[in-house]
């Protein structure tokens, strides 16, 4: 876990996530998964950032199962963007930092 960036559990996730007053970047992964930890450095650096305008939360996909069967989340890693408790943004795979804040900075 990044300096900016929090772990979420099943528990928390309403609170954490959905009832954010600010967009929440969750990226589902697991300790197993290779392009996970790919993607990590770039997460963080998200977290960083646009700290202030987006909060970042990790799930563990291993101890959360019911997050991700909430979502359709059949590969990781996945990053979701929730804004006031919505699905804006899905993103599936390893992408490079670009695309990823491209998709996101039109939310935030």
């Amino acid at each position: 876990m990044g300096a900016n960036t929090f772990d979420v559990n099943e528990a928390e996730f309403k609170t954490e996530v959905l009832d954010s007053s600010v967009p929440v970047l969750v990226d589902f992964w697991a300790e197993w998964c290779g392009p996970c930890r790919m993607i990590a450095p770039i997460v963080d650096e998200i977290a960083t950032e646009y700290k202030g305008r987006l909060r970042v939360a990790k799930v563990d996909a291993d101890i959360n199962p019911a997050v991700l069967q909430q979502y359709g989340i059949m590969g990781i890693p996945t990053l979701i963007l929730f804004k006031n408790g919505e699905v804006v943004e899905r993103i599936t795979g390893y992408k490079a930092k670009d695309k990823i804040v491209g998709k996101l900075v039109s939310h935030l």
